[in-house]
This record gives structure tokens, sequence and C-alpha cells, in this order.
């Protein structure tokens, strides 16, 4: 089944058993791919690679202000936050362990012959749409940064 219509009917689950705050994170996630097929002009019915970019942009926005509500002392919303985050995050493929993720950046630094920090951006264009949804794209980042000696 196509991730949009999985999140289809788990909205209508939801709805019928009446799970507020999962119906309302279902609810924004769909708009969120509503608004992305008004904006491409495509229909991501059959496109689990943009859904899944959608759900990425959007835990990482709760992260971000879960963090800053925390920095605030607004627990409650924080934790808000984060039932959010977990809603979203059952639609993400699974994540990489440390030594499959490891791994995979040996292989891109093989891959281009990466030696340099001038070299991140081609470990990068090969590592992001490897990785996208799997892993943090900014930890990879940092990885890989350390591993060029930068």
């Amino acid at each position: 089944m196509a991730l949009k219509a999985r999140i289809q009917d788990d909205m209508k689950s939801a709805l019928k058993a009446k799970e507020t705050a999962r119906l309302s994170a279902l609810r924004l996630l769909f708009a969120a791919i509503r608004q992305a097929e008004i904006d491409g002009q495509q229909d991501l019915a059959e496109n689990d690679d943009g859904v899944i970019a959608i759900v990425n942009k959007l835990v990482k926005q709760r992260k971000d202000s879960a963090s800053q509500y925390e920095a605030a002392g607004r627990a409650e919303l924080a934790a808000a936050e984060r039932a959010e985050i977990d809603v979203l995050s059952s639609y993400l493929p699974a994540a990489l362990s440390a030594e499959e993720l490891a791994a995979a950046i040996d292989r891109a630094l093989a891959d281009t012959g990466a030696r340099a920090m001038a070299d991140m951006g081609k470990v990068m264009a090969i590592l992001k749409p490897q990785l996208a949804g799997r892993a943090d794209l900014a930890e990879v980042s940092r990885t890989v940064r350390a591993r060029l000696g930068g």
C-alpha cells in the first residue's frame, strides 16, 4: 500500500477511535502532502520518496519546536511536539544502525576518493539520496566532516 493511502486510512481510523492527538498530527501531515502536490503540481499517491521527504521535514520542525519549548520552560508544549514526532516517525523507514551508517560512509568515501574537506560535497551528494529518511543527515554530515579532517 502506498504511504499516502496508508496515512489516509490511519486518519480515518484515528477519527473513528476518537484519538484527537493522533488525528491532529495526521491531518497536519496530510495537509502538508496536499500542499506539496499543489505546489509541485504532481501526485504523491505513488511517490513514497516524496511523502517521506515531507515527513522528515515535519519531524525536523517538531524537534526544533520541542527544543525551543524546553528552553523556554514550556514542558507541556514540548511533550505535545514529541507526541507528534512519535506519530510522524511511524511513517519513516527503519533507521540505519551505526554499523550500516559507517559502512555507507566508507563506501561513499571510497567511491569519490575523498581525502580533504573540499571533497565533502561529492560525498554528501552520494549519501543524501541513499540515506534520506533512514538517517539524520546533519549527523552524517558531522561524521563525514570528522573523517575528512574538518
